[in-house]
């Protein structure tokens, strides 16, 4: 299905009268998930995809692809890098001798203003991304790739979220619980950090790690 036919499917679904076909989202019978991310292939079980993980190997350098480019803009950075790491992934489904199959790929980010927060690289870092954020809104955005074939697909989700003032005792205790290492921004809202948080305006899952309602968009195109 192509881009224009795939639009006006689901411009078709969403004028639709009957409640259940207003519903109603065509999804692949199976894809591969190219990331290690837990919440991401629980949110896809969640949505009813079946899915297999498409891991990097050993001699893949998988984290130096998420490096950041001088001057580059968040939601530029996002993109490319889940764009890299698709193209990987499909390099390995074509080396692994894999059956064919759709592959996604998903890369998040945190941003205030211009600056990008990934992953903090100890507790240290944790705790100075932490109190950047504190009494802020930042943005949190996800980028989503879907390969099938020699078609490319990509969307992102653009989210804010507010966090009240912290102490440096809350954001010791949180560090020190573990939660934020290996976060983007440093924290999860679906754990701890929940309590951190006085406002969101845009996609819960998408701040998660995997914003379903673009995902499932993708997946229709290529049902």
């Amino acid at each position: 299905m192509n881009n224009r036919a795939c639009t006006t499917a689901q411009n078709d679904a969403r004028s639709a009268t009957h409640p259940t076909e207003s519903l109603a989202v065509p999804l692949p019978p199976f894809i591969y998930l190219a990331s290690q991310s837990p919440r991401r292939s629980q949110l896809l079980t969640q949505i009813g995809v079946a899915h297999e993980l498409l891991l990097a190997g050993p001699d893949e350098d998988a984290e130096a692809l998420e490096a950041v480019l001088p001057g580059e803009a968040p939601r530029t950075y996002v993109q490319r890098v889940t764009g890299l790491k698709l193209e990987a992934a499909m390099a390995r489904l074509q080396a692994r001798g894999l059956p064919p199959a759709p592959v996604l790929c998903a890369d998040t980010t945190v941003a205030l203003a211009r600056t990008i927060y990934g992953k903090p690289l100890d507790g240290a870092d944790a705790c100075r991304m932490l109190a950047a954020l504190s009494g802020h809104t930042h943005r949190v955005l996800t980028a989503v790739a879907l390969g099938a074939g020699a078609q490319r697909l990509h969307r992102c989700s653009d989210s804010r979220v507010t966090f009240a003032a912290l102490e440096p005792g809350q954001i010791a205790d949180y560090v020190a619980s573990g939660e934020p290492l290996g976060k983007a921004g440093a924290y999860a809202v679906q754990g701890l950090a929940a309590t951190f948080i006085s406002r969101i305006n845009g996609s819960y899952t998408g701040i998660m790690g995997l914003p379903l309602f673009e995902t499932a968009q993708l997946l229709a195109c290529i049902a």
